[in-house]
């Protein structure tokens, strides 16, 4: 699916990753430089994710994975996340309105039974549309944690195993279709802007074998050339899975 295009200074890309995942740090930083409310820099955040989606979408990317909101995030200063929330009902809104004319379908991973009632029937709802759309996927990591994902699947497969709906041995493969993730290739690249180094409980078993990009640009900052220089990273690698070539 992965056919040539170009990148935004108009060079053709011959090896664009298939997945990429952000952990999208740094906006209450960015508005506390400007003298703004962290609310004003999720704000920002959430434009640079719609611009950053549809660019990925537009160089051949299949799959885009965002870290949005922790299982632990729900600490924050309630306005924070009220304004989260906020930002989260208007861009599915606008998702519901746009994304089979885009091209491009959303889908939640995370705990929706801590979402409002309103949150889950959008998020439903962007499912129902989503799986009427083939092409580009972007994915919101809400209510989210990576441990929790792995413990969730556990449990699951357990519940399935003790009633006899788990066929056979389990293996990393079986595992893997019971987390928020079934059915979507791992990433193949994983950006973390806002200087930070660590994964932040951010898809744990997913990540394995990403390659991993930092940057100390601030999410809001991020700009289709910054991908462009992760995506540069990415080409010269030498990826061999624990092999040797």
């Amino acid at each position: 699916m992965n056919e040539k295009k170009t990148n935004s200074a108009g060079e053709r890309l011959d090896r664009v990753p298939r997945h990429i995942a952000i952990i999208l740090d740094g906006n209450g930083r960015w508005a506390k430089k400007r003298g703004l409310p962290r609310t004003a820099g999720h704000a920002a955040g959430a434009e640079t994710f719609r611009k950053i989606a549809l660019y990925c979408r537009d160089i051949g990317v299949e799959y885009l994975t965002v870290y949005a909101f922790s299982t632990e995030n729900w600490k924050r200063p309630d306005s924070e996340v009220k304004t989260i929330m906020r930002l989260l009902d208007k861009y599915l809104r606008e998702a519901i309105d746009t994304m089979e004319r885009d091209g491009m379908k959303m889908r939640i991973f995370g705990d929706v039974s801590g979402l409002s009632p309103e949150l889950r029937a959008l998020a439903a709802e962007t499912d129902g549309i989503a799986d009427r759309i083939d092409g580009f996927q972007a994915n919101i990591c809400l209510n989210y944690g990576g441990r929790d994902e792995i413990v969730r699947a556990a449990r699951r497969w357990a519940e399935d195993a003790a009633a006899g709906r788990a066929d056979g041995e389990l293996t990393e493969e079986l595992f893997s279709r019971y987390l928020y993730s079934a059915n979507v290739p791992d990433p193949d690249l994983l950006i973390r802007p806002g200087g930070e180094q660590r994964l932040s409980n951010f898809l744990l078993w997913q990540c394995a074998y990403a390659e991993f990009y930092f940057t100390d640009v601030l999410w809001p900052d991020f700009t289709k050339e910054e991908l462009d220089k992760a995506i540069e990273v990415y080409r010269s690698r030498d990826r061999r899975y624990g092999g040797v070539k």
